[in-house]
């Protein structure tokens, strides 16, 4: 695919996130990490997909007892680390599709957006307040192309923190000149951005299909 049409049809998938956002749900409702699934990860996906499995509730876990600067410090180098970048036309054959954690882990691939919903999840598992926490879409100057992001506000008006796939620091949006914030969003609203702050609340987060087609498959099947 050309360059300029694939970042064409990236610019228009992220944006579709701002028609709205279905509710939240918990990361492991449901989900029994037990020694008979992490079997069938190992079958289906290799030993490798396991160990990602058994890290990342070792982290969950774990984290319950951090301090906030801690899980998310844990949490972004855990996807960082884990996870390949790979398109979703590439890894899915399809021009969106967003993966649940567990088929992030399981394929050990996928795209912005999918290390953003990942750790977002594994953060609110863990204890991090949702109201702290926004899955952000912004351009990525140096690239020119759409990207998403996670952002994480200490309080309402701080200025957010930034964790990203691209740059492994995490750092306050002020220090992310690279990145011109457009729409961020959790599972209780959406917001138009403004500068480096929270932005304008613009309404709830109850209407975006993909958001509950990904909350199904959860429930349906863990990968």
């Amino acid at each position: 695919m050309p360059v300029a049409n694939h970042r064409a049809l990236k610019t228009a998938k992220i944006a579709a996130i701002v028609v709205g956002v279905c509710w939240g749900f918990a990361l492991t409702a449901g989900l029994l990490i037990d020694q008979d699934m992490l079997d069938k990860v190992d079958k289906k996906y290799g030993v490798a997909a396991r160990q990602r499995f058994v890290e990342w509730q070792s982290v969950i876990d774990n984290g319950k007892t951090w301090s906030d600067a801690e899980r998310l410090e844990r949490v972004n180098n855990f996807f960082n680390r884990n996870i390949e970048f790979v398109d979703d036309i590439i890894l899915w054959q399809k021009v969106d599709y967003w993966t649940a954690p567990t088929e992030l882990l399981a394929k050990g691939a996928g795209d912005c957006e999918d290390y953003s919903i990942a750790k977002y999840f594994t953060l609110v598992e863990m204890g991090v307040d949702e109201s702290k926490l926004r899955i952000t879409y912004v351009k990525a100057l140096e690239l020119n192309q759409a990207h998403m992001v996670l952002t994480y506000f200490e309080s309402a008006h701080a200025v957010p923190l930034v964790l990203d796939n691209l740059k492994p620091a995490i750092l306050p949006a002020t220090q992310r000149s690279d990145l011109q914030p457009v729409y961020s969003f959790n599972g209780t609203g959406l917001w138009l951005a403004k500068s480096k702050g929270s932005g304008q609340h613009v309404g709830g987060s109850d209407r975006l299909s993909m958001w509950t087609e990904l909350k199904q498959r959860m429930l349906e099947s863990p990968f």
